[in-house]
């Protein structure tokens, strides 16, 4: 039987299963959806109960297998949700869209109590967003839905909670703690004030180290059980294991996120009002990051050039750096601003556009750049773009820069995180793919 470790990796659209071998190759991998349904307000949710199914389900049928020998679990999600369990640990309420949005008078209530919306954030490392500082969601849960909150034992992180689901054991953790939730004061490196006085330690589970694993029974079966981590830092785990100098990435989608782990300045008030925020790695370490909306304006700028120049889906992807066509244009303050009319083909236009991208990248990743960093990893969408890559490294000509892809690399992090506890084979070192520009 193959020794493996599996991995529930869990999206807001996608959920993910998968098996590694001990060289951290996947030998199995599910993947399945599920139509949100809706919470006592009408908003779109999660659907828990079909997704702790799935759960369950799926690692039943797996660790009766013939073919593999299951030695490890581990579990990465989304941030920003908790799910409320009662004294039964029955949810006593729906997995609550951390876009929903936050009621203002309780908002207003919170900060007129403990302190402005800057004065919060700074101590916090987490810009004023909402719900998704899933702190101030148990804030509003006490005072918007008393009975609730009242009826809640124990506020698991969803990450925590899917381990919970195999494990029956109740943690926090602190990549899911430190991440733009309003609870964790960087500066004292403890819960704020605000969550002690309002009593929301007490709902919290006790903390646990990401980095170890938990000796469990299941089915059966002896495991080592991870305790689950945030999405974003699960995926920073490969490469503070692969890459032994310095180095900045970029990790890009909808959302372009600029992380630094050795930038360990305070955020300032600036920094903060130009969206940088603070995540947390496995081992307790800040990142330093901030934060540029350039996927989403990049789709919204495929939309408007198939329209003007030619119907064809993603024509982009053909089109090859041509530094000739770039315009010497001022910087747009903001991308969507951005007019196609003003070029003569699709070609300029793009490329003129990913110029502008590249600007405004430049000015969101030298919020947390310094002179330690010897190389910057781009993965994502834009690792795959030619003109992207090749502005950037011009942009930065004294730093290598390098497009990087790592293969499920939430799951692989997640996976990595607990490398001592089954698999005997040192770690890795090729797990990351790279080219260099």
């Amino acid at each position: 039987m193959i020794p493996v470790i599996a991995i529930f990796d869990i999206g807001k659209t996608n959920k993910k299963f998968f098996l590694f071998n001990e060289d951290y190759k996947i030998v199995e991998e599910v993947s399945v959806n599920f139509a949100e349904i809706e919470d006592e307000d009408g908003f779109a949710c999660e659907d828990i109960r079909a997704l702790r199914r799935w759960v369950l389900d799926t690692l039943n049928k797996y660790i009766d297998s013939n073919t593999y020998d299951i030695r490890a679990i581990n579990f990465s999600s989304y941030g920003a949700s908790f799910v409320h369990l009662d004294e039964r640990d029955v949810p006593v309420t729906p997995l609550y869209n951390y876009l929903k949005p936050y009621p203002a008078k309780t908002e207003e209530q919170f900060y007129a109590t403990y302190g402005t919306k800057e004065d919060v954030a700074i101590a916090t490392a987490s810009p004023a967003l909402g719900n998704l500082n899933s702190g101030l969601q148990l804030y509003s849960l006490k005072y918007d839905k008393t009975k609730l909150f009242d009826k809640t034992l124990t506020s698991l992180h969803f990450p925590q909670y899917l381990s919970y689901l195999i494990s029956g054991e109740k943690y926090s953790d602190i990549t899911s703690i430190g991440c733009h939730t309003a609870l964790w004061d960087y500066r004292k490196h403890g819960y704020h004030d605000w969550v002690v006085k309002e009593g929301i330690d007490k709902k919290l589970a006790p903390v646990f180290s990401s980095a170890k694993a938990i000796d469990i029974i299941y089915n059966g079966k002896a495991l080592k059980c991870g305790i689950g981590l945030h999405d974003s830092s699960a995926a920073f785990i490969p490469y503070i294991q692969n890459v032994n100098e310095p180095f900045l990435l970029i990790s890009t989608g909808t959302w372009c996120i600029s992380m630094n782990a050795f930038n360990d300045t305070p955020l300032t008030k600036q920094e903060l009002e130009k969206d940088c925020l603070c995540y947390m790695t496995y081992e307790g370490n800040t990142v330093k990051s901030s934060r540029l909306f350039a996927g989403y304006a990049h789709e919204q700028i495929i939309k408007k050039l198939s329209e003007y120049f030619v119907e064809v889906p993603n024509y982009f992807e053909k089109i090859a750096y041509d530094k000739s066509l770039l315009k010497d244009e001022p910087a747009l303050n903001d991308l969507n601003d951005f007019d196609v009319a003003n070029y003569v083909s699709y070609e300029a236009a793009y490329i003129n556009f990913i110029r502008q991208v590249i600007i405004a990248q430049k000015r969101s990743t030298d919020l947390v750049y310094n002179d330690k960093v010897k190389k910057i990893f781009v993965d994502g969408g834009f690792a795959k773009n030619e003109t992207y890559m090749q502005l950037l490294a011009e942009a930065y000509p004294r730093t290598e820069v390098f497009a990087a892809s790592v293969s499920q690399a939430t799951a692989m992090g997640a996976a990595m995180a607990l490398h001592k506890d089954w698999n005997h084979l040192s770690l890795p070192d090729n797990v990351i793919s790279t080219r260099k520009y």
